[in-house]
Formats: C-alpha cells, sequence, structure tokens
C-alpha cells in the first residue's frame, strides 16, 4: 500500500499535463499512488492519462463524464489506498521535495494537517507565499487564530498546500459538495478542521501556483450569484468558529470574523518590482548539464555538487536564510578545518565580501561566534543546534538520493568507494 495518495483532478489540461504529472513521478519522495481524475477532457488529456499509467504502475486513471471539479476529487477519494492524502491541480506542479517534507512533518509532529507555503508563479516571475510564521504545532483554536488575521488568504482555503490523514476523512465522511462552485476546498477544509487537534505548519514553499486568469469559474457567476455564494461560504465560516470558540471568544471576534465578507479571496498577486518576488529559476539551485551518457569525472563533481547546493537550499529557505549563508555555517561546523574567513573562502568558493556578509548575518543570529584570542577563529553559536539537525536532514536526504535504487551493500560501497577518493584527492591537494 502506498504511504500518500495524491489526487489530481484534469479537464482540458494538455498544455500544461506533462509539467505536471512529471514534476509528481520524478520528485524524490517515491511510496505514493497519482490517482488522476478525467472529467470528460475533449482534448489529448485522456490518451495522455492512459500512455502515463501503461508506463507507470504508480499511476492510477479513472475516466468520468464532465461533472466538474468537485466530482471528480470526490472519485479520487472513493479510490485511495494510502494513509495520507495530497491534492494537486493540473495546470500546477510540485517541488521535487514536496511529499517528502509534507509526509516529514506530518511524521515529526503527529499532527492531523500540514500547511505549507507555496510559490504564486506568474509568467516568468514567481513568490513566495505563506501566512503563519511560526514552524511550531498549532492547536486548531491557534490556527483558528491565525486564520482570522487574514481570512480569505490562498494559504487557508485551497486544498494542494496541505497534507491531510486519509482515517479523519474515511471516517467523518468528508467530501467536496458538487453543487457549491465558488470556494468549494475552502469549505472542504473548515469541515476537515473540526475533525484535527493540531495542525503543522511547514516553513518550505512545496507547490507552484499559476493562476490562470479569466478561469471559468469566475467568469460564470455574475455579481448577484458571487454575492450569495460568498454569503454561503461565510455560513460555513461563521460556524467553524461557532464550534471552535467559546461564547464569549466569539463574541469577541465577531468583527474578525465578519471581515471574510469584505475580504476576496487572495493569493496576493504578485508584482514584478515586488519584494520578495524572481526570477523563475531563482528559487532553486539550477543545474543544466547535457552529456552522452558516458561517465566524466567532471560531470560526476557537478552534480554532486549541484544536488549538496539543492538539499542545502531548502535549509536555507526553511530558515529564512540564503543559500551563501548556510554553505558558510555548514563550513565553519567542520571548524577543526575551516576556521578562519580565507579558509571558508576556500571551502565555499564565495567572495571575500560574501563570506563576510554571511558570517555578520549569521553572529547577529547567534548561529556563529567570532572568538579573538591568539588568532581569529569563527565558531558555531548559541542558536546553532535546530540548523544543524536541519542540515543533518539534508544530508541524509543527500545520501538517499545517491543511493536510489542501490541495497545496502551496494550503498556501502559507494560511500566507501567515495571516501577513498576524497582520501585521494586530499592527499593530492596537500602535496600540490
Amino acid at each position: 500500500m502506498p504511504e500518500v495518495s495524491i489526487i489530481l483532478p484534469v479537464y482540458q489540461a494538455v498544455k500544461y499535463l506533462v509539467r505536471c504529472i512529471d514534476s509528481v513521478l520524478h520528485q524524490e519522495y517515491q511510496d505514493f499512488e497519482l490517482i488522476c481524475v478525467d472529467d470528460g477532457s475533449r482534448d489529448h488529456s485522456p490518451s495522455i492519462l492512459d500512455d502515463y499509467a501503461k508506463r507507470d504502475h504508480r499511476v492510477v486513471v479513472i475516466h468520468q463524464k464532465n461533472a466538474g471539479v468537485s466530482t471528480a476529487r470526490n472519485n479520487g477519494l472513493e479510490k485511495v489506498k494510502g494513509t495520507y492524502i495530497q491534492f494537486l491541480d493540473a495546470d500546477d506542479w510540485i517541488a521535487p521535495n514536496a511529499t517528502m517534507e509534507l509526509v516529514r512533518a506530518i511524521r515529526q509532529s503527529n499532527a492531523d494537517m500540514v500547511v505549507a507555503d507555496f510559490y504564486r508563479v506568474v509568467g516568468s516571475k514567481v513568490a513566495r507565499k505563506g501566512s503563519i510564521v511560526s514552524d511550531d504545532v498549532l492547536t486548531l483554536e491557534e490556527y483558528a487564530d491565525c486564520m482570522k488575521l487574514s481570512p480569505a488568504d490562498f494559504y487557508y482555503g485551497v486544498l494542494w498546500n496541505k497534507l491531510y490523514r486519509h482515517d479523519i476523512i474515511q471516517e467523518y465522511g468528508l467530501k467536496m459538495d458538487p453543487s457549491i462552485s465558488y470556494c468549494e476546498d475552502f469549505i472542504f477544509n473548515l469541515e476537515y478542521l473540526l475533525h484535527c487537534h493540531s495542525i503543522a505548519p511547514l516553513q518550505i514553499p512545496i507547490y507552484y501556483y499559476v493562476k490562470t486568469e479569466g478561469s471559468l469559474v469566475t467568469q460564470s457567476l455574475s455579481p448577484s450569484r458571487m454575492l450569495r455564494s460568498r454569503s454561503l461560504v461565510f455560513s460555513y465560516y461563521d460556524a467553524f468558529f461557532r464550534n471552535v470558540l467559546n461564547e464569549e471568544e466569539y463574541r469577541r471576534s465577531r468583527t474578525e470574523i465578519a471581515g471574510y465578507l469584505v475580504s476576496a479571496a487572495s493569493d496576493n498577486l504578485v508584482m514584478p518590482m515586488a519584494p520578495g518576488t524572481m526570477k523563475l529559476g531563482k528559487e532553486t539551485v539550477q543545474a543544466v548539464w547535457r552529456t552522452d551518457g558516458s561517465f566524466h569525472y567532471s560531470v560526476l563533481l557537478f552534480y554532486l555538487h549541484k544536488a549538496y547546493e539543492t538539499q542545502l537550499n531548502t535549509v536555507a529557505i526553511k530558515n529564512n536564510l540564503e543559500l551563501e549563508d548556510v554553505l558558510v555555517f555548514e563550513a565553519v561546523r567542520n571548524s577543526n578545518l575551516f576556521s578562519t574567513l580565507r579558509e571558508i573562502m576556500d571551502f565555499t568558493g564565495l567572495s571575500y565580501a560574501a563570506t563576510a556578509g554571511s558570517v555578520q548575518k549569521l553572529v547577529s543570529r547567534h548561529l556563529l561566534h567570532i572568538e579573538i584570542m591568539n588568532s581569529f577563529h569563527i565558531k558555531t553559536g548559541s542558536r546553532s543546534q535546530d540548523l544543524s539537525n536541519d542540515i543533518d536532514t539534508a544530508l541524509a536526504d543527500l545520501r538517499n538520493i545517491a543511493a536510489k535504487g542501490l541495497d545496502k551493500s551496494q550503498a556501502y560501497q559507494m560511500m566507501q568507494y567515495l571516501r577513498t577518493i576524497v582520501h585521494n584527492l586530499e592527499t593530492f591537494v596537500h602535496h600540490v
């Protein structure tokens, strides 16, 4: 049985479908099933799905007459086998570490739901979006307090930046309401949350959301229908807080709760010059190399280096740092070798200005400590343990990626070979 079931409704998505499905199949986490529900598409989407199902046993395809996204998701829910459930939209895609980070978060926290940051994509621009800045596991009441501050934020309303427990959905018979064509995902989330005791925020963007301008939903709703739909959603929203809060807390919060009616469902538009907006691709470590498949040490070293940076980049995002900062910190962690600015520069390949700037930032956050006795030395600081733990986890992930498809004895041999190579290179460098 797969640990995670990923549900993907598909309708007329031929333009984006391959990108979406490939992002799932090629991610680091592999213990999943991808349930694709074709909602009566009239383009080539059904044949694309069937082709994937023939080539990969993890892909399950359901064909239905056109009945809407809610019915498609419900039909997907009826087929799931996983312990956890993840949702995806066909015109979007997920990061390579998406499911792995969601599963890790729910395992470590034992929470009933995980909610993660995401990337908002507009053309060639991308911006990171999130709402809860703490990574502490929240009670339902604490999560509701956060939601009141930004009631119509996509972060809370959508399905695709969350991981759900299958047993909760199954026990309480939770489904999408096909009769609702506006914020039906938000209503599902509100109903699911009523059966949650804890929610784990994940400070890592795991999803790329591409808003399709002039969507069918917004085009089909007249102003009067839109108002009626929003009023219906508000009735669910209000009932949610009546259940979560006691009577006195509810009375005190009525103004904040009513704020949903004056808030449009928002994904926070990406403005080209706004802080946090970047060119698509800048949020990841880039690695492009074309080879004929023959073995070259240069290619091996290139990909090892890029894979290393990719894992540390996730650590940087989670801890609100730049990749350069984490590279500097990792050098200092090996303080028996790299304890001066010059040695850190040699290890990281960064310039003097970049290295000094990162050291200054890390010292200000007590992640590094400068010690001046007979000479100038940089050591890890008093608040460095959490960052060290994150790096250890990232490096363990890197070892698992390198050993993918190998049994334990083969993985052990690979590590022994790498140690031998490093020892030989170390000897060579010291004699140059």
